[in-house]
Parts: C-alpha cells; sequence; structure tokens
C-alpha cells in the first residue's frame, strides 16, 4: 500500500511504529545497505550527513534503567545524555558507522568525551559551534565546523562529501521543515488526535530520512482536511522543554481531556522554526547562515533571552489557556530560563506550571497531582 492510500489510522499507526520501535527501523536501512549515522541533540548538521547518501538517525537516549552510564557520569547530569551512553554499551546503536555530538552545552561536551571510551566502535564525531553565531566571524567558525564534520565523516565511512550535492540535502530539509510548521498548526485544530499520537508525528521523524517522513506527513495532512474537524473541547496548553515523549505523562494530560496546540520543545518545532536561506552563497555558507538565524533556545546563546517572550507570544497565537513547563532534570540552560518564563507568564496572565521530568521516572503521580491542578486552574 503506497502513502496515498493509507488511511488516518493507519498513517498514525506508522508513526507510532517507527517512534516506538527505532531499531527496527535502523536495521531497515543497514538492510538496504544504508550507512546510519547518529545524531545528538540538537541542531547537528544533518543536511551534510544526508548530502553524502547517509541517513542521520536521531540519538536522544530513552528511559532505561542506567548501570554502565554510571561509571562515566556523575548522578547529577542530565539523564538524555546518560542513556545515550547506556544504550551504546547495550550495542543499541550497533550498525551505525559514526556519532555526531555538538556541543552546545556542558552536558554534550561530557557526552562526546564519555562516548569515545565507553563506545569504540563507533566514532565520535564533534560539532562545535560559536555561542556568538551571527556576527560574520561566528558564521565563519560554524562553517569550518561543518567542513570538519565534512571531513571526519569521509574517514569514518569512505564516502567522499561534495558541496554540490548539499542543495539537493538542503531542499528536503526545508521541505520537510514546512510539514511538521503545518502539521502542528493543523493538529492544533483535530483534537481527537490524542497527545501521544502527535508525539508519535515528532518523534518519529528523529529516525526516518526527511523525505519519507515529509511524505507521512503530507498524507495525515491531507487525511486530516477529508476527516474534518473534530467537535471535542478540550483545554488546550502549550508544551515547553526539552522532551516531551513520555508516555505515561502525556496519557495523563489525555485523561484530564488537556489538549497540546503548541510547544517550545526542543525534540519537537524548536528544531522545524528556522529554514537554511535561498541565495547565491556556497552550500556550507547558507548552512552556516541557519545555525545563525535560529533563535528562541535554552542552548543558544541570547543575553536579550527573547525566548520567554516568544513563548508567550506563541501560547497566545495558539489560544492555550496555560503553559506546562517539562523540565529535564539537571538541565542547567533550562533550569535558569524557567524563572525568567514563569515571570512572563504571571504578567502575561497566562498560567505556568513546571513539572520536573527524567529519562528513569517509572512512577508519574506527583506529575498528575500537579497536572490535576493546573487544570483546576485553567477550568
Amino acid at each position: 500500500m503506497s502513502v496515498q492510500e493509507m488511511n488516518l489510522q493507519e498513517l498514525l499507526d506508522c508513526f507510532h511504529e517507527v517512534a516506538h520501535d527505532p531499531g527496527k527501523q535502523m536495521k531497515k536501512y543497514l538492510d538496504e545497505g544504508k550507512k546510519v549515522v547518529l545524531v545528538a541533540p540538537v541542531y547537528t548538521p544533518e543536511e551534510v550527513i544526508h548530502s553524502m547518501g547517509m541517513v542521520p538517525m536521531g540519538a536522544w537516549g530513552g528511559d532505561i534503567q542506567l548501570n554502565e552510564a554510571k561509571k562515566y557520569f556523575p548522578a547529577f547530569i542530565c539523564s538524555i545524555m546518560q542513556s545515550i551512553v547506556e544504550l551504546g554499551t547495550k550495542g543499541v546503536y550497533d550498525g551505525a558507522s559514526a556519532i555526531v555530538i555538538p556541543s552546545l552545552c556542558d552536558s554534550l561536551k561530557v557526552l562526546g568525551q564519555n562516548w569515545k571510551y565507553a563506545v569504540k566502535d563507533i566514532p565520535f564525531i564533534p560539532m562545535t559551534y560559536p555561542q556568538n553565531r551571527k556576527p560574520a566571524f561566528g558564521r565563519t567558525f560554524t562553517k569550518a565546523g561543518y567542513e570538519r564534520v565534512a571531513a571526519d565523516l569521509e574517514k569514518a565511512t569512505g564516502i567522499k562529501f561534495e558541496e554540490d550535492k548539499l542543495p539537493a540535502s538542503i531542499d528536503v530539509y526545508n521541505a520537510h521543515n514546512a510539514a511538521m510548521r503545518a502539521v502542528s498548526e493543523k493538529l492544533a485544530s483535530h483534537p481527537e488526535i490524542t497527545n501521544q499520537q502527535r508525539s508519535d508525528i515528532f518523534k518519529s521523524a528523529t529516525f526516518m530520512l526527511k523525505e519519507e517522513h515529509t511524505e507521512l506527513v503530507n498524507a495525515l495532512l491531507a487525511a486530516l482536511d477529508k476527516a474534518g474537524a473534530s467537535a471535542k473541547k478540550t483545554i488546550r496548553i502549550m508544551t515547553s522543554g526539552i522532551l516531551a515523549d513520555a508516555p505515561d505523562l502525556l496519557t495523563i494530560l489525555d485523561e484530564n481531556n488537556m489538549q497540546i496546540v503548541a510547544d517550545d520543545v526542543a525534540a519537537e518545532s524548536r528544531q522545524y522554526r528556522t529554514d537554511t536561506p535561498d541565495g547565491d552563497k556556497a552550500p556550507l555558507e547558507r548552512l552556516a547562515d541557519k545555525f545563525a538565524e535560529t533563535d528562541n533556545c535554552s542552548v543558544l546563546y541570547d543575553v536579550e533571552k527573547k525566548r520567554v517572550d516568544k513563548i508567550v507570544e506563541d501560547a497566545k497565537k495558539a489560544d492555550a489557556k496555560g503553559v506546562l513547563v517539562l523540565l529535564t532534570k539537571f538541565c542547567d540552560p533550562e533550569e535558569f530560563d524557567y524563572p525568567l518564563i514563569k515571570r512572563a507568564c504571571s504578567a502575561a496572565d497566562l498560567p505556568c506550571v513546571l513539572i520536573e521530568i527524567d529519562r528513569q521516572m517509572v512512577n508519574y503521580e506527583q506529575a498528575r497531582t500537579a497536572i490535576e491542578t493546573f487544570k483546576d486552574l485553567l477550568a
């Protein structure tokens, strides 16, 4: 059956299968003879990998008991980083040709160094970004970083990077960005789609070739138009954080009739906001311009903290009645931003609540209590 022939439920099932069994998706690509390169969060230059004919596949860790990772990390570090190494030591990523890890926070820097010792069979490739990304010298630094990644990929895989192939990959990623922005907006008017199903759409994008995922998303948009909007009434909320994919947490939101209608989540909408600009510049320079123009994220230097105002602006635009901040435990950049977010939401008369989450959480009852209280506040 072609993607265009799938009905709404079949498309949602497809997203769910990929999101919850990325190992199967990785095996599919390897069986097709493709090379897979792991990409850690966030803003890894996937277009460079894609242009070399390889599959960029997200490595955001998973909900897993930490054992081996404790040999390399202190307890007080982001569980996303710890679980990435844990999965690596368990062989979950076996078959990957390399892993590219950016250096946008202290924990990511530590992840790269520990990976070299914990998972020796999968080469570590650093992507070093400048904090001052907007000036000309910052763009030059970013471009040099992309060139180093390309050279390291050539060494790890034996595949040559050809810059003249990069524009086609840039077009693929820009098209996917547009599709993801469109589906996020469309889902806001379809409360019959659960929060878990919404999460599956975003999460599955991490594990698929972007052109394949774009095809599925465009088919979903058509299926939603055909189905028509539901009359179901929900409590509309916006989420913010690094991750928002915990099934138990999403189930609690669904049980309380709360619908995510917009997000400021690093693993979701944040990475689809900015396209690579058109123009006559060399492709790598255009890609560096994309990073320079990327804003409103806790891991990107911004002395004015414009992200805070954007959260309020996006929440009001989506007619969200409140903001749910999902704070990844021990994530310093997010922790620093939260007081400013809380203050801005209060000034805008927009209720805001914080829930601390962790890759190792097995009980969300405290979160349930906070969400039920939040619901009463919004109702």
